[in-house]
């Protein structure tokens, strides 16, 4: 899965590495969540462009939003399928810059944060899908959902999903949407090579949005993580359970 992400390269480096045509000027992000605008890369007559769309797909065909789950991340193996992203597939596909994202392994009860980045420290393209909803009062809201795939073995250790990652040789072609087909980039659908990704654990800070700062990225350290384990702990004991929705997956956040 991916529910939180990391923006930290300067502006400049993303635009040489992305070739869009604009000269965006945006502070890092150390916390980016679902609901807020995230940068996104697309192609339009044949030129790449950099966009702000709101992370949280919404299909052009819903009614009421505040009725829709939100998606966040569309599976790779049912993605030709499923109505909310079967024609984004074939023609809304872009990319998101990232330099790394964030994943929580169960720990018993308990949940701990990893940040996960490539091993070389370089900025990462996640493959996206795009959706413009038109309200009732001709509203428009750009959106866009992560692809995930099934985790290779080394990352399955944290977790069983991850998001795609398109590599730079790629970008054109998962772009380009002329031929209105997903044939050509099914393929790139999967996870990253076993080794190409490493990770290490930080502190529980980072599940809360508000808190958006580069010590969150930092590995933490054993003094950190025994201050959190009295905390840890009471949110960990009994609890009255929520309701909870049917869920195919593809809209949870972590």
């Amino acid at each position: 899965m991916c529910g939180r992400f990391v923006i930290t390269s300067p502006p400049a480096a993303l635009r040489q590495i992305f070739g869009y045509i604009e000269q965006p000027n945006f502070p890092p992000r150390h916390n980016i969540a679902p609901t807020q605008p995230i940068p996104v890369v697309i192609i339009e007559n044949g030129i790449r462009h950099f966009r702000l769309m709101r992370w949280g797909l919404l299909p052009a065909w819903v009614k009421d939003p505040r009725n829709f789950t939100l998606l966040i991340n569309a599976r790779a193996e049912t993605i030709r399928e499923k109505p909310a992203f079967k024609n984004a597939i074939r023609r809304r596909r872009c990319l998101i810059p990232a330099d790394g994202y964030y994943e929580w392994r169960a720990e018993g009860a308990r949940k701990r944060p990893y940040f996960i980045q490539r091993r070389d420290g370089t900025p990462i393209g996640l493959a996206g899908l795009t959706e413009t909803w038109m309200g009732p009062n001709g509203e428009e809201l750009d959106t866009v959902a992560i692809v995930t795939a099934p985790a290779s073995a080394d990352l399955a250790v944290l977790h069983h999903r991850v998001p795609v990652t398109i590599a730079a040789d790629d970008f054109e072609r998962w772009l380009d949407c002329s031929d209105d087909t997903a044939e050509t980039v099914m393929l790139l659908l999967a996870a990253p090579r076993e080794g190409e990704f490493a990770w290490y654990e930080v502190s529980t800070r980072v599940n809360r949005v508000s808190n958006d700062d580069a010590q969150l990225t930092l590995p933490i350290t054993a003094e950190e993580r025994e201050a959190e384990e009295p905390r840890l702990a009471k949110k960990s004991g009994p609890r009255k359970p929520a309701p909870v929705a049917p869920d195919d997956g593809q809209g949870s956040l972590f």
